[in-house]
């Protein structure tokens, strides 16, 4: 047998090297994660709650309904971008509540500079249970370095409002601003073929004018100013102020700021809307004599609410066969198919509004919507599921969150009542579909498209070639039909006629008030309400809850252990510098998302994309 050539004995020994290299490596990584894994988990049981304390409400990052998918690396690294970090809105709930009945916490402080986005839907929720709260007898204070608007609605919440010497209160009010193409896509040589139905589906604004039309323009200044005023009443109830108070602030804060000669903690304490101005150290003093105790850094004694949650939160219901109301959230853009929490997938969610209905006890089903909408298929695969349960003999209740438009409100039609937060934006009743062209773009760089087909309709989709004229027709049918059946499925779930329907639909984005005005819900209340109007529907008197999520792997159940046990501390530091940037990237990581979720299998979509983010 001949001896191997010198060049491949190298090769061979290097590729050997390599392996062993790749093995080690890996030998190392499960190393690491055996020693994270017991890091986290190991501790012998749970440190004793202290004898006195306050409930720290600070949560860093988004406050949501459903958690998407933990991403491995960051699990692992125990830290995120704030702005990725979830905090469940049930978990803040229940941790008020637990509070206010357990003895060891004798007052709730809200520590907000870490909070990235709430929505005024979700702090009105919250409000709820500080009530409760606060109606126990404990004091409820708020201490923060710089309170954004979102942040300031939930703070204004407490008895005690402190603000840093050197920070301040922003508010500046609600706006809804787009960005407008037809110029843009004039110069790029790109054509936008719009379908819709419905007057006011301001979907094809963007690509057909550079401004906002004066029919949109009041209807948009409509809810907005429904929602600010909200949000002002709120602020001077809760501070004792005159009717105007927060206006008056807004539209006159560079008066305000100059008559305390640049300083904006003062202004804001001038203005009533904070009480006192304290630095750290004097303000934990305040805080320490408030709850009576200290840590061992000399810091007032308090436990975090995710970390009270987790150990007051029961395993799991009573008895297994209780009576109980079954909670299913669908949250995020409606997609075909199977999605992850976070996104609400035709199938998925379809699936677990059947599963939940079918487990035992479940003797009613409320499906909390948070959605501005999508695939016109993937909401019809929904409703059909909601028919079926309702079919089988249970009671369903929509309860509506910040938004539940187009799509939303098309899951939600059908329900036995509905139930909008003051706060909830709907309606948006209208269908479109939109295909984009470039073989105008492709001219001008020299670029032709040409070629034969067996039919009028072959390569009729492709992008470099104009729409064809059969292909548009076809669209606007679709479109046509599907909206009317989408005014006929509304009318037969809200006890109307479809000439009324057509009357508040079109396309119209409605606020809660003149949404329930128009008939379109029922009530205006927290989901708890909706849970309440379920269980009276199937003649409970005093029902369980449970709240049926979609079943994770145990991968993805390790994930989630791990960066909910990681320290969210961290991430508070990255919120102020990260904010800004994320704030001005925010147009293009909308328009990212709306081309990602266009999924419909015939590009047929009811979607609000007018509506806000959280407000």
């Amino acid at each position: 047998m001949s001896k191997p050539s010198a060049l491949r004995r190298f090769f061979g020994g290097l590729w050997n090297f390599v392996t062993r290299v790749r093995q080690a490596l890996a030998n190392i990584v499960f190393l690491l994660m055996l020693v994270v894994l017991y890091l986290v988990f190991s501790g012998g049981g749970p440190e004793p709650l202290p004898a006195k304390a306050a409930l720290l409400l600070n949560p860093t990052g988004v406050v949501v309904e459903e958690r998407s998918p933990v991403d491995p690396l960051v699990a692992l690294a125990g830290q995120a971008n704030p702005s990725s970090h979830e905090v469940l809105l049930r978990d803040v709930l229940d941790a008020i509540r637990y509070a206010a009945e357990d003895p060891r916490i004798n007052a709730l402080v809200l520590e907000l500079d870490g909070l990235m986005s709430v929505g005024m839907s979700k702090t009105l929720e919250i409000r709820e249970a500080l009530q409760a709260f606060r109606s126990s007898g404990k004091p409820i204070i708020a201490r923060g370095d710089y309170y954004t608007q979102d942040q300031y609605l939930l703070a204004s919440q407490a008895d005690t409002l402190i603000l840093h010497p050197f920070g301040a209160v922003a508010l500046e009010g609600f706006g809804s601003y787009r960005n407008y193409f037809r110029d843009a896509l004039d110069k790029l040589s790109v054509n936008v073929h719009v379908f819709k139905a419905g007057e006011h589906k301001s979907v094809a604004e963007p690509y057909l004018r550079n401004d906002m039309s004066p029919g949109e323009r009041e209807i948009t200044a409509r809810w907005l100013t429904d929602l600010w005023q909200r949000y002002t009443d709120e602020v001077e109830q809760r501070r004792g102020l005159e009717p105007g108070a927060v206006n008056s602030y807004v539209n006159g804060y560079a008066a305000a700021l100059r008559a305390q000669g640049g300083d904006t903690a003062k202004a804001a304490r001038a203005a009533g809307l904070v009480d006192e101005l304290m630095p750290h150290s004097q303000s934990n003093d305040y805080l320490a004599d408030l709850v009576g105790a200290r840590d061992a850094e000399h810091r007032y004694e308090a436990i975090t609410f995710e970390h009270y949650v987790r150990r007051q939160r029961p395993l799991s219901l009573s008895e297994p066969h209780t009576d109980r109301v079954a909670v299913v959230t669908a949250e995020g853009n409606i997609l075909p198919g199977e999605q992850p929490p976070g996104s609400i997938g035709g199938d998925s969610l379809a699936w677990l509004i059947r599963d939940a209905a079918a487990r035992d006890g479940v003797k009613a089903l409320v499906l909390r919507v948070n959605s501005g909408g999508g695939s016109v298929f993937a909401s019809e695969v929904i409703r059909q599921a909601v028919l079926e349960v309702q079919a089988g003999g249970l009671p369903v209740v929509v309860s509506m969150g910040s938004v539940a438009a187009s799509g939303g409100y098309y899951i939600a039609a059908s329900a036995d009542r509905i139930f909008a937060t003051p706060a909830t934006i709907t309606g948006s009743i209208g269908v479109f579909a939109a295909i984009p062209t470039f073989e105008d773009l492709m001219g001008r760089l020299g670029v032709s498209t040409d070629g034969v087909g067996t039919t009028d309709l072959a390569g009729s989709l492709r992008v470099d070639r104009p729409l064809n004229e059969q292909v548009a027709s076809a669209l606007t049918s679709s479109v046509e039909f599907t909206y009317r059946n989408f005014l006929e499925l509304v009318a037969e779930g809200r006890g109307m006629t479809v000439e009324q329907v057509d009357a508040v639909a079109q396309g119209r984005v409605w606020s809660a008030a003149d949404a329930r005005e128009q008939g379109l819900v029922d009530e205006l209340g927290s989901l708890r309400e909706a849970v309440a109007a379920a269980a009276e529907l199937a003649g409970l008197d005093a029902p369980e809850v449970e709240y049926i999520n979609q079943p994770l792997s145990p991968r993805e159940l390790l994930l989630q252990q791990l960066s909910e046990r990681a320290s969210p501390m961290g991430l508070e530091a990255l919120v102020p510098r990260t904010a800004s940037l994320e704030r001005l990237l925010a147009p293009l990581q909308e328009a990212a998302d709306l081309i990602v979720s266009l999924r419909d299998p015939a590009h047929l979509y009811m979607r609000c994309l007018a509506c806000p983010g959280p407000l």
